[in-house]
């Protein structure tokens, strides 16, 4: 049987941009993605803790070291800048795999910082 687990979490991170008119996605600061064992173009869920909102859309590789947490394209509408929120992503596994499976989970400091 395989079953779908929490892969990666970057928790808390600040939203620091909203650009409407980008073709879409989530663009987060590299040293965040390596930390959390993220991937460009990796399907992401984005949970806004001020609004409640949850959207899935893929990470873009922002600038490294840059603190960037940017909402781009009609994901935009879904958070303002310093709204706080979470980004995660799950894996497919078996089931036995999933037992022993520890995701990666990142706390970024002020300014998305590890």
């Amino acid at each position: 049987m395989q079953i779908e687990i929490l892969k990666s979490k970057v928790h808390r991170a600040v939203i620091t941009e909203a650009n409407l008119n980008y073709v879409g996605s989530l663009t987060l600061d590299e040293d965040l993605m390596d930390a959390a064992n993220m991937i460009e173009n990796e399907k992401v869920q984005v949970v806004n803790v001020n609004n409640g909102s949850r959207i899935e859309t893929y990470l873009i590789k922002g600038k490294r070291g840059s603190g960037i947490c940017c909402l781009n394209g009609p994901a935009a509408r879904m958070g303002a800048v310093g709204d706080i929120v979470i980004v995660i992503s799950y894996a497919t596994m078996d089931f036995e795999e999933a037992k022993k499976f520890k995701p990666s989970t990142v706390f970024p400091k002020e300014g998305n910082k590890i």
